[in-house]
């Protein structure tokens, strides 16, 4: 009877990874092409689980590209996920004035979300960010100064999820576009 013992040792394992909520989304690999998921993690704030992250990169070595997707665990409206995220930005040091600015773009573009709801926001070089819900595009802001800021919450050395930035970017190095060489 090893088959069950094998099999229990084997969801006991599993049960301890964290899960990668999708493999390669088609909006992502729409907008990129062929990804590659560099790490995954979750966050936890006061003990409740808010969301799982996923970050995949462009799939060739010198790709600037890449995506970050979030599916969340607790309900939360657009409004605050835009003032948290306006918040955090600040904390790495993007000026009070241009924080508030993207805070309130961002207002404007975030919907409220439930749990298992999805937010990705895509890098494409002299595109910008590219923003999608439940894998529908709904935004998209230019310039790369927001993405690095908006990026920077995740995977900044500066974060204040150091360990879901760890996780996040596994064995690998952040983007060029958040730390230049590795």
């Amino acid at each position: 009877m090893r088959l069950p013992r094998i099999l229990a040792v084997t969801l006991a394992f599993s049960a301890l990874a964290p899960i990668s909520f999708a493999k390669e989304p088609p909006h992502i690999k729409s907008m990129m092409g062929q990804t590659q998921l560099q790490g995954l993690g979750r966050l936890n704030f006061w003990g409740f689980h808010v969301y799982d992250a996923n970050l995949y990169r462009g799939a060739t070595k010198d790709s600037q590209e890449f995506a970050l997707e979030l599916k969340y665990q607790r309900s939360l409206s657009g409004e605050a996920i835009a003032n948290r995220t306006a918040e955090e930005m600040k904390n790495l040091g993007v000026a009070d004035a241009q924080a508030a600015a993207w805070g309130k773009e961002l207002i404007n573009i975030l919907p409220n979300v439930e749990p298992g709801q999805t937010i990705a926001a895509i890098y494409i070089p002299k595109q910008g960010t590219i923003f999608f819900y439940e894998g529908k595009k709904i935004s998209q802001i230019q310039g790369a100064d927001f993405a690095k800021a908006f990026f920077g919450i995740w995977l900044d050395a500066k974060t204040s999820a150091p360990k879901l930035r760890a996780d996040l970017l596994g064995q690998g190095c952040p983007p060029p576009l958040i730390s230049g060489a590795c």
